[in-house]
């Protein structure tokens, strides 16, 4: 990257911090640090980090709490580090506004991914890429066309909202409700069998091998994740 991306990490174990910023550091970030939410939020003020890296397991406050406040006044990404295995503790800190998370433990490189991803979109910001080229498919947003292997594509209404919303949070985890409210409207946030349905058929008609997508992922009990 062109620019070197600041990074907050609120963590209270040190050998994680340690482990974070030197891998963060090799990635040519610049990495700030706190031990706590109520410290984190008083330095995400003052830095106005790229990329804040939050631990939901913090000794004076949730981390979804650090999440809600700082989504009151910063749309930069936000990725959780979490012991917690609950799914409704992942789904209810991507609905306040966090875009991932890894579990712990977690090795170098799959934080690096999730770190290039999130940083890509908040540098790059989606109206720097009208047309998104992933598989064998070409989707032009302006044109409102899609084709796969240089053959137009049909998708019904509902297809192409879904891939539209999926497509602008490239790299996200999106929440099942998140995702109904956005292409169903807000009245149909408990629907997840209709989703499932459209997924099936983006599937269908997108990937190479609808048994085994690479880029409409899911994420058990949570969501789905659109992976260029």
């Amino acid at each position: 990257m062109s620019v070197e991306p600041h990074v907050l990490l609120i963590e209270d174990e040190p050998q994680i911090r340690r482990f974070v910023r030197a891998s963060l550091e090799s990635e040519g970030c610049r990495v700030h640090e706190a031990e706590s939410g109520g410290a984190g939020l008083t330095e995400a003020g003052t830095r106005r980090p790229d990329l804040l890296i939050v631990d939901l397991g913090l000794p004076d406050m949730d981390g979804v709490e650090v999440i809600r406040e700082f989504r009151g006044w910063s749309q930069a990404p936000v990725l959780i580090l979490s012991a917690r295995t609950e799914e409704r503790e992942k789904v209810e800190a991507l609905d306040a506004g966090a875009d991932d998370y890894l579990t712990k433990p977690f090795g170098v490189a799959e934080l690096a991914a999730r770190v290039r991803a999130l940083l890509r979109r908040r540098f790059q910001g989606q109206e720097a890429m009208p047309t998104i080229h992933f598989g064998q498919v070409t989707f032009d947003r302006p044109k409102r066309t899609v084709e796969r292997n240089g053959e137009h594509i049909h998708l019904t209404q509902i297809e192409y909202r879904l891939l539209s919303v999926l497509v602008a949070n490239a790299g996200k985890v999106l929440t099942q409700r998140h995702l109904m409210q956005e292409v169903w409207g807000p009245n149909h946030g408990e629907r997840g069998h209709y989703l499932r349905v459209y997924m099936s058929r983006l599937r269908q008609k997108l990937e190479a091998d609808p048994a085994q997508p690479v880029h409409f992922l899911t994420e058990t009990g949570v969501g789905y994740r659109f992976q260029l």
